[in-house]
């Protein structure tokens, strides 16, 4: 279940990569939005992935900056070094935990939707 949930989260933020559009969303256009900085990010370009790029974590940020509070978003930037982690929050009981993953499930569908 564990790999399952890492491959999840992988694919998700893969998918995130590259596309030429330039489309605004929020006021902002994606080439500015990939030039976003901040805990995700940071996380994004340490990690060994080999879709990493300053764009695509760039992007993932600034999708971060629209759905997840500085506290969640170093929390989910901690699932980059520690996937268990990302598993333990989301079947977590705890009510907190709980809506911190309702808000990752929607920052990563906003990843996908501007990054891709």
């Amino acid at each position: 279940m564990k790999n399952l949930i890492l491959v999840a989260l992988m694919l998700g933020l893969a998918g995130c990569g590259g596309g030429k559009r330039d489309y605004a969303r929020g006021g902002k256009s994606t080439a500015v939005m990939r030039s976003a900085s901040g805990p995700i990010s940071q996380a994004c370009m340490a990690s060994d992935r080999k879709a990493r790029s300053p764009a695509l974590c760039g992007c993932v940020q600034a999708a971060a900056n629209m759905n997840l509070s500085s506290n969640d978003q170093r929390l989910a930037a901690s699932f980059f070094s520690n996937p268990h982690r990302a598993q333990e929050i989301r079947q977590s009981d705890n009510a907190g935990h709980e809506k911190f993953w309702k808000k990752y499930k929607e920052f990563s569908e906003t990843a996908e939707a501007i990054c891709s």
